[in-house]
């Protein structure tokens, strides 16, 4: 690691910066609406965007920059158990292609901004729309944290701010200057900002990985010699080599499925799905998203990169900054690192606009102000996305940045018990809602208690998400362990209250909803005035 400042490097990040930045103010003039003052424009882009701008959006919501760093970060530290990553993004897309298009028609049909205004409206509970509302914010918070993680990670690496001895204001000013920018053009273009900018960080990203896999292996002699250094290293600290240990297999598996399950469920994959215009963009993007899938494979090799160049670092995530540093010119480490800095900033915008529509949505509106007119629903999201990143800054601030990635795990855990409730919820009415609730209930509590269980080198709670399965004796993912009771709790009570006659709610939606698109005779294009967002 450089000993001052590298201003080459620093030099290309600032000029990355500094054009996203001007991006992210002239996105409010994008395809600008004639009425600004609806969450359909601040927080969906009005329900606008094409094929290539969702699919750029998608891939900026989901790759962020803590998957740059901490991918081959895991590769790095662990060996080929990190590549979990990889198969549970091929995975995630044959599965959404079944039910992403059913969420996208139901929800223009009925002005649906968020997860649990479909919730709501198809189980008439407002009770079970607030708990995935709470569920999506409280899970989104500490991924937003990461994300200002990888920033940090980046400045580090080139050596702004000072050392470990350097005043708190001065060490962490860069960060603070990224931040407020982010917050000022999220306020004001919404998610049309973090679309636009996009454009650019994907293309960085695609660009550093395809001369990061050329240029290193050659500068290192060849995959022959990187492969080789990896297995050594992980032989001699007893790993056993490159693949994982038998004991290891139902935790890699559990885990890569358990996370596909999650991916879609967290509420900015969501958010940057119903931002787009039909029904066919949503399923021309699950056939075209898999190359962002080859994409994470071949960052993953960067893990076994950072090995074979000899890097050093006592935290794993500025493993491939460093790397990055290490191997490159100076101008094209800059580009490296604007890649990661933008990649953090893409998924933090969509990450915020994504709470704030739940907070304004699912809790102001439904328990605090039920009349909120679209402008005051505008207003309240604009300044709950701040609140949101700034709660998200004070965590990087003050906190561990291993108890961030940490309470990361933990929601992914969180966010997997909304799956019965959402995705059952679009294939069939049968389960009753007080049914899910229970579930969802026995889920949360599982899946918190037994990763509150779990220790780590550093950590007594908290200190992973992996754990013996009950009844079958193998470690496996809490989060899937948890998802199966709260479905099992889900089917159980449903069967018992449909015997009692237990009351049901009014389902608002039809069977035609579910398939309609955007030219559909009936489909609304603009948020309902006066029912979207209330339930019968």
């Amino acid at each position: 690691m450089n000993d001052g400042v590298n201003g080459v490097a620093l030099g290309v990040f600032i000029f990355f910066f500094l054009a996203v930045t001007v991006m992210g103010f002239l996105a409010a003039r994008w395809r600008r609406a004639d009425d600004e003052h609806s969450l359909d424009e601040w927080g969906l882009g009005g329900r606008s965007f094409g094929t290539w701008v969702t699919w750029f959006l998608l891939g900026g919501d989901l790759y962020t920059a803590y998957t740059f760093v901490a991918v081959p970060a895991a590769i790095y530290a662990a060996g080929a158990a990190g590549f979990f990553a990889v198969p549970y993004t091929i995975l995630v897309y044959p599965l959404i292609f079944t039910f992403l298009p059913r969420l996208w028609s139901v929800s223009h049909k009925h002005g649906y901004v968020t997860t649990s205004d479909f919730v709501r409206g198809r189980f008439g509970s407002k009770g079970l729309s607030l708990a995935v509302a709470v569920t999506g914010i409280l899970a989104t918070m500490p991924y937003i944290a990461l994300q200002l993680v990888g920033i940090q990670a980046v400045l580090d690496v080139m050596g702004v701010g000072g050392g470990e001895n350097t005043n708190w204001f001065v060490k962490d000013l860069p960060l603070l200057i990224a931040f407020g920018v982010l917050a000022a053009y999220t306020y004001s273009s919404g998610l049309r900002a973090p679309a636009l900018i996009a454009f650019v960080k994907d293309t960085l990203i695609y660009i550093v990985i395809t001369v990061a896999i050329i240029y290193i292996p050659i500068k290192l002699g060849g995959f022959d010699e990187i492969f080789k250094a990896a297995s050594d290293k992980y032989t001699a600290a007893g790993a056993g080599g490159l693949v994982p240990a038998e004991a290891g297999q139902w935790t890699y598996a559990t885990l890569a499925l358990g996370s596909a399950l999650a991916l879609f469920m967290y509420p900015h994959s969501i958010t940057a799905t119903l931002s787009s215009r039909s029904r066919e963009v949503i399923r021309r993007n699950t056939t075209i998203l898999p190359l962002y899938s080859l994409m994470l494979g071949l960052l993953a090799l960067l893990g076994f990169m950072a090995i074979a160049a000899g890097v050093k670092v006592t935290n794993g995530q500025l493993a491939i900054p460093q790397l990055f540093e290490n191997m490159f010119p100076d101008w094209f480490a800059g580009v490296a690192f604007a890649a990661i800095g933008i990649g953090a900033l893409v998924p933090a915008a969509i990450m915020s606009i994504a709470a704030a529509n739940l907070f304004t949505r699912n809790i102001y509106k439904d328990f605090i102000k039920p009349d909120a007119t679209p402008q005051q629903e505008t207003r309240v999201s604009k300044l709950v996305s701040l609140l949101v990143k700034v709660g998200a800054l004070v965590f990087v601030l003050t906190m561990d940045k291993t108890v961030a990635i940490n309470f990361q795990l933990l929601g992914g855990i969180w966010i997997l018990q909304t799956f019965p409730a959402l995705v059952g919820g679009l294939f069939t009415r049968w389960f009753h809602r007080w049914a899910l609730l229970g579930g969802w209930a026995v889920g949360m509590l599982y899946g918190t208690l037994a990763s509150y269980g779990v220790a780590s080198p550093t950590q007594k709670h908290f200190g992973g998400s992996s754990k013996e399965i009950p009844g079958i004796g193998e470690i496996g993912y809490i989060g899937l362990t948890a998802f199966v009771l709260n479905a099992v709790v889900s089917v159980v009570l449903t069967f018992a209250l449909r015997a009692f006659n237990a009351p049901d709610g009014v389902d608002e939606t039809s069977p035609e909803d579910y398939t309609a698109d955007a030219g559909d005779p009936g489909v609304e294009t603009e948020l309902p005035p006066a029912t979207a967002g209330s339930a019968h």
